[in-house]
C-alpha cells in the first residue's frame, strides 16, 4: 500500500491573536502544531491516505502536543524519536491584515536537528513517496538523515518530492541556503517552487526560467503563485494551469503545505491507476483544481493543521 513519508521538522507555531502589528507588538499567541513536513503528513492523512512523519521531538510538553495532534489526524508517529538533548522547536508568527506571515524561530538547536540517521528504521516500497523541505537541511545530523533516506528511496524506486519552502532567517547567509537547495533539487522527481522563490533560484522572474530547474531526477515542477493559482511543468513545457480560488483569508500559515500535501494525496490514491508521472500527465488540471481548493480553504482558519479541510468540504467547495 502506497504511503507518504515526510521527513524534517515538526514544531509549535505561536499564532498571534491580533493581526496587523509587528511581532514585537503582539500581545498574545495561540500554540498550533506546525512544521512543513508535519503539515504535509497531516494533510495526506486527513484526506484518507497513509502517511508517516520522520522527525525528533524534545521530551517536553510541546513534543507531547505534536505527537497527540498527529495521532488525532491519523499520521503514523512510530518513526518520531524523542530526546532530552534539546527542546522541541518553536516559531513565533506575526500576521498582516491580509494574513501574510513573518517568523521568528527558536531552534539553536531544536530536537529535530539532532536526529541521528542510525535511529531511523524504515523500509520503502516502490509506490511510496518521500517528501522533504530545506529547513532541515542546515548542517546537522538531520541533514545526513535526509541524504541517507533519499538514497534509500531511490534504491526502492519510489518517488521523491522536494518543496524548498525557503526560510532565510534560519541560515547563516542566503548564499548558503541557495547552495544547499540547488544541491538537493536534482534528487527530487517532483519539485514545488513558489513564485517568490523562482528569481532567487534562477536569477529571473520569467516563467521560462523554470526549465532551468529540470536537472537530475526531476520530471515535474509545480509552480505556485499564491492566490493566483498554480501551474504544472514537464521538460516539454507547461502541462496545465488553474487560476485558484478567492476566499476570505485569516492565516496563510501552512497553505503551501496543504497544497502539496493534497497533491501527494492524489498521487497516492492514483497509484492504483498509474505511476506518479503518468498520473500527473493524465490528470494535471484536475489535480491543480483540487490542490488549489485545499490550499485556499486552509487559509480561512488559523493554524496549519487544524485548518485542513476534509474531503466533503473540498468537494462542496469545488462544486
Amino acid at each position: 500500500m502506497a504511503k507518504l513519508y515526510a521527513i524534517g521538522e515538526a514544531l509549535i507555531d505561536f499564532i498571534p491573536q491580533n493581526k496587523g502589528v509587528e511581532l514585537k507588538h503582539v500581545t498574545g499567541f495561540e500554540p498550533q502544531v506546525g512544521g512543513a513536513p508535519a503539515n504535509v503528513a497531516s494533510c495526506v492523512a486527513r484526506l484518507g491516505e497513509s502517511s508517516a512523519l520522520i522527525t525528533q521531538l524534545g521530551q517536553d510538553a510541546f513534543g507531547d502536543l505534536i505527537t497527540d495532534t498527529l495521532n488525532r489526524q491519523g499520521v503514523d508517529t512510530s518513526l518520531i524519536n524523542r530526546t532530552d538533548e534539546a527542546n522541541t522547536g518553536l516559531a513565533f508568527v506575526s500576521l498582516t491584515e491580509e494574513g501574510e506571515r513573518d517568523f521568528a524561530f527558536y531552534r539553536k538547536p531544536s530536537a529535530d536537528m539532532l536526529l541521528e540517521p542510525s535511529t531511523i528504521q524504515v523500509d520503502f516500497q516502490s509506490d511510496d513517496i518521500l517528501h522533504f523541505c530545506s529547513v532541515a537541511l542546515i548542517p546537522s545530523p538531520m541533514k545526513q538523515a535526509h541524504i541517507e533516506l533519499i538514497q534509500k528511496m531511490e534504491q526502492a524506486q519510489g518517488t521523491i518530492v522536494f518543496d524548498p519552502n525557503l526560510r532565510f532567517p534560519l541560515w547563516p547567509s542566503i548564499e548558503a541556503l541557495k547552495e544547499i537547495v540547488l544541491e538537493f533539487m536534482p534528487k527530487a522527481h517532483i519539485l514545488k517552487i513558489a513564485d517568490e522563490e523562482l528569481e532567487y533560484l534562477t536569477g529571473s522572474k520569467e516563467k521560462s526560467s523554470i526549465q532551468q530547474l529540470f536537472k537530475g531526477n526531476t520530471e515535474v515542477i509545480i509552480y505556485t503563485e499564491g492566490a493566483k493559482g498554480a501551474l504544472i511543468y514537464t521538460k516539454q513545457g507547461q502541462l496545465a494551469s488553474h487560476q485558484g480560488y478567492k476566499v476570505q483569508v485569516q492565516d496563510t500559515t501552512g497553505a503551501g503545505d496543504a497544497f502539496i500535501g493534497s497533491l501527494i494525496y492524489q498521487l497516492i490514491k492514483g497509484q492504483k491507476e498509474s505511476k506518479p508521472f503518468e498520473f500527473i500527465q493524465n490528470h494535471a488540471h484536475d489535480m491543480l483544481q483540487f490542490s488549489n481548493a485545499v490550499g485556499a480553504l486552509s487559509t480561512t482558519q488559523k493554524g496549519a493543521i487544524e485548518s485542513l479541510p476534509n474531503i466533503e468540504e473540498i468537494n462542496t467547495f469545488i462544486q
